[in-house]
């Protein structure tokens, strides 16, 4: 890394010029009853199983599937199949869902683009390796025998809740892609496919002939157990009777009809939504039916469709959008501009108040105050979302927002894990014996405290007023503390990766009032300076996931420099160099139209298996960074004022 005086530093007309051309690009990204909303892009494997879906169901729309055949075929990898991120490596399952679609959609397996990712999945093992998911997929569809995905019982739906493996114990997204699953897996159906599309080349092994469909996972004793429950179940699962798979199958459809949501569907997300259509289909729902043609209609909301391409979004994300860039607009404009009114409003208006969700099964009794993440999903709120939409409110300081807030911090404060931490949608969500389960084979079936949630969580509750000697704040930085890695990051469960988990903490530790002396954070803002690339930024990418060097990547990005910095001024840094040549790569990559270009991922779904890009983040994140830095270069002290 260079000297500090080997960078330049941002004079201030450029500095001020850049915060005026980026909240310009912002303001004009705002819906005109003031909310913000942007793409949010995953892999290969939403818009193939959408094409994939079309099949299924006889629905096929050739001028839409064309574009999403553009789509896939341009985020093809140079080693012939598809990533799970931007400049990834192979992955198997996400290029086994692709090869099908973009056969279903009328490419040649002889074409050079199929030829390359039909040799790359065979010399991966084939189809048959594929995880739990795609294997279901395959099996709807007649390509293998239904043997070859773990036995998941209908009986699931009326487990009692002592019983050690049932629903209220994995997380919410698990709960809503499995339920209607229960009924697809007992019923078995077949895709119309009226193509008659297959891809038995993808195949090492003939299907019939794969003896070991269910390899583990084998990480400990339990998942040896849990492969011997799965060969007792097959033996048992014909001889359940009729009457308790009628009352599960009946038990799961009444679930899912009361979590319906609308046209934002099941869980707000793509695979439960998908699930529910293909289970109102099993159950003989004609497609007119008002619970099939919602379901069908939340699909049909996640595509973004251009002139040339399209795809399919794993879910949306206005609340969060909504909420970031409101924290932009704040340090941009100020609290009471129209614009941050207009955010503020729109979100107050969203709060959920009048459902009491899924996670009072683990904390009964507790207000329902919280925020989902999409336009709708009331049985779901996000802490995330309600911790950073309560800060946004706090700092507008609107009266009218009051009773909104006080509303959040006890549902927050009740939804407190027992070690500290907090979940993301529930509390004590940490039963780690059932990603052990065959089924569990991508290893997130739970929704355990995280540092990046509860930082957040930190951070709202001291910036509306909350004392850090409180029992509820002095748990939760204990948490924090303990969660600290050893070269002074924190993991970044929901954000790529520790830079993000970094900064999420920095926000909160300067909020709770801790000393910028504290070993804690300056053990981060070591972190963080040791980080910094030689062009000033900070990037880091998905490999951190699988085991890559924390904090490192080979370009700078606009978001993990803006984290990197706003963590830094949250540590009490801003008079660092290292920030003054943060904020000059920033001020130096944006456009002339005010905003940032990104290609790699920026935040994560589940570890090693499901990413995202979040098309915002590139936006509002340096212009809070920029703004933020502005402020405190005019200010009389450098303590930043807010938790977020």
């Amino acid at each position: 890394m260079p000297r500090d005086t080997e960078l330049p530093q941002t004079p201030s007309a450029d500095l001020a010029d850049a915060i005026t051309r980026g909240a310009s690009a912002l303001a004009a990204r705002q819906n005109t009853d003031g909310h913000f909303v942007y793409e949010l892009e995953a892999d290969a494997t939403i818009p193939a199983e959408y094409v994939l879906l079309e099949h299924y169901l006889d629905r096929i729309e050739p001028a839409l599937e064309a574009k999403i055949g553009v789509y896939l075929r341009e985020i093809q990898g140079d080693h012939g199949g598809w990533p799970l991120f931007h400049d990834g490596g192979f992955d198997l399952s996400a290029s086994v869902k692709a090869y099908f679609a973009l056969k279903a959609i009328g490419d040649a397996p002889e074409a050079p683009h199929m030829a390359r990712a039909r040799a790359a999945i065979l010399a991966a093992g084939g189809a048959a390796r594929a995880n739990v998911f795609t294997r279901v997929q395959l099996a709807l569809f007649g390509e293998v025998p239904w043997r070859a995905v773990p036995v998941m019982p209908a009986e699931l739906m009326i487990a009692p809740r002592w019983f050690p493996i049932n629903l209220w114990r994995v997380s919410y997204w698990s709960r809503t892609v499995i339920v209607p699953l229960l009924v697809l897996m007992a019923k078995k159906p077949r895709a119309r496919n009226p193509r008659g599309v297959r891809v038995q080349e993808l195949f090492v092994t003939p299907p019939e002939q794969v003896k070991d469909w269910i390899r583990g996972p084998y990480r400990s004793l339990w998942g040896r157990f849990f492969k011997g429950l799965d060969t007792v179940l097959r033996v048992l699962d014909p001889l359940v009777p009729a009457r308790f798979r009628a009352i599960s199958i009946a038990r799961a459809g009444a679930f899912v009809r009361e979590r319906l949501n609308g046209e934002d569907g099941l869980g707000a997300i793509y695979p439960a939504i998908a699930n529910s259509v293909m289970m109102f289909d099993a159950l003989g729902y004609p497609p007119d039916h008002p619970d099939a043609a919602i379901a069908w209609q939340a699909v049909r909301k996640l595509l973004v469709i251009g002139a040339d391409r399209a795809y399919c979004q794993p879910c949306v994300s206005p609340i969060w959008d909504t909420a970031l860039a409101g924290h932009a607009l704040a340090e941009t404009e100020g609290a009471d501009h129209p614009r941050l009114k207009a955010a503020c409003d729109w979100l107050a208006a969203r709060q959920i108040t009048d459902v009491v969700g899924d996670w009072a099964m683990a904390r009964p009794g507790v207000r329902p105050g919280g925020w989902a993440f999409q336009y709708a999903n009331p049985h779901y709120p996000d802490v995330d979302d309600t911790a950073v939409v309560g800060m946004l409110l706090h700092r507008s300081g609107d009266p009218a927002h009051a009773a909104a807030i006080a509303r959040a911090r006890d549902w927050i404060i009740g939804l407190q894990c027992r070690g500290g931490g907090w979940g993301a949608f529930d509390a004590d969500n940490d039963h780690q014996f059932l990603n052990h389960i065959p089924f569990a084979d991508h290893g997130a079936l739970l929704d355990p405290p995280t540092a990046d949630v509860t930082a957040r969580c930190v951070s709202f509750l001291a910036q509306t007023g909350m004392d850090a000697a409180d029992p509820v704040l002095a748990r939760a930085i204990a948490w924090l503390r303990a969660e600290q890695e050893k070269d002074g990051s924190w993991f970044g469960r929901w954000g790529t990766n520790y830079i993000y988990g970094t900064w999420s903490v920095l926000c909160a530790l300067n909020a709770a009032g801790l000393p910028h002396d504290d070993p804690a954070i300056e053990h981060a803002v070591a972190f963080l300076l040791a980080t910094q690339r030689d062009d000033g930024g900070w990037g880091e990418d998905e490999e951190t996931y699988a085991g890559a060097p924390p904090g490192r990547y080979k370009v700078s990005t606009p978001s993990h420099t803006a984290w990197a910095l706003l963590g830094l001024m949250a540590a009490g840094r801003a008079d660092h160099p290292a920030v003054a040549r943060g904020i000059a790569w920033l001020a130096a990559a944006q456009q002339e139209n005010g905003e940032w270009v990104e290609q790699p991922y920026n935040a994560v779904g589940f570890p090693r298996v499901f990413y995202l890009r979040y098309h915002g983040y590139k936006q509002y994140f340096p212009q809070l960074a920029l703004a933020r830095f502005q402020a405190l270069r005019h200010s009389n002290q450098r303590r930043v004022a807010y938790g977020f």
